[in-house]
């Protein structure tokens, strides 16, 4: 969203802060609308575009500069859009480590839209619990929240998790209950900020004929999160004795990240990621009942 003058009016007036017009701005930086090298306008025109002071647009810019996001700041020309723009997340982490993070930072901006395709929500519901907090403390206000997520069929033969030898049907029927109590449990956290925020929410599942040997999460259009899912041999305790199976623990994947703002290389993984995940949702999956 460009915010203008004309907002800020239907908005009853309000003052933007600092920081809020700092996130605008690195929105625009991460989306690509502000590439290296680029100018940002005077400080007079940020000032009018926002309806603040130009002190407040300054503290702004500093905040952008302590970034890295920004060079030549000063009282005279305006200040370009640093490059390369660094990544604050070279290093891989894992799932449950770097998911929330990215998160909270996805979920600061006025629209927020989240495309995720993995196994089940497991390392999902964990991860939102910042976001949700920061929304209910009054920190982070969005605006509407579109979430779709991809999921294994119900009816399909999983690769993984698998019995080592023995009952198909008791593993599959665990996963199955799993994947269901946690995509209602997801839906319920994100749907109740309707009620309680007034917020535009909507979260919709789709189908997998496959399941997928990967984790992808794309955040705003703007990044990509991407893990492996790494099978492995473990033992589990049930009410019937315990179950021996091929699976994998998801929340312990490593995360890679790419965002568009790194340059053509990750943006380019940005897009190709997208356009997978769009093709899917539109082509090959089908509509999934969580019951």
């Amino acid at each position: 969203m460009v915010v203008t003058q004309e907002n800020v009016a239907v908005n009853g007036g309000s003052r933007f802060t600092h920081q809020e017009i700092a996130d605008t701005l690195r929105k625009r930086i991460r989306a690509g609308d502000l590439k290296a090298g680029d100018r940002l306008p005077t400080q007079a025109e940020l000032a009018e575009e926002f309806g603040v002071e130009r002190g407040t647009v300054r503290q702004a810019l500093r905040a952008l500069q302590d970034d890295g996001l920004l060079s030549s700041v000063s009282r005279g020309s305006p200040p370009r859009i640093a490059g390369p723009v660094p990544s604050r997340h070279d290093e891989p982490q894992p799932t449950m480590v770097g998911l929330s993070p990215r998160l909270t930072e996805a979920f600061s901006v006025p629209q927020v839209r989240i495309d995720a395709a993995c196994l089940t929500a497991q390392s999902l519901i964990p991860a939102l619990g910042e976001p949700l907090r920061q929304i209910h403390e009054g920190r982070i206000r969005p605006e509407r929240i579109d979430v779709r997520i991809l999921l294994p069929g119900r009816d399909i033969n999983l690769a993984f998790p698998v019995p080592v030898e023995g009952d198909v049907d008791a593993v599959h029927r665990r996963w199955l209950d799993m994947r269901n109590a946690q995509g209602q449990v997801l839906r319920y956290n994100l749907q109740s900020l309707r009620s309680t925020h007034d917020i535009d929410v909507n979260v919709t599942f789709r189908a997998l004929p496959f399941t997928p040997p990967i984790k992808l999460y794309l955040l705003n259009g703007a990044e990509a999160l991407f893990a492996y899912y790494t099978v492995t041999r473990r033992e589990e305790q049930t009410e019937n004795g315990p179950l021996d199976m091929y699976d994998a623990v998801g929340s312990e994947s490593l995360l890679f990240s790419f965002e568009k703002r790194t340059g053509q290389r990750d943006a380019a993984f940005v897009d190709q990621s997208q356009k997978w995940f769009d093709a899917l949702w539109e082509t090959i999956t089908t509509d999934l009942t969580l019951s």
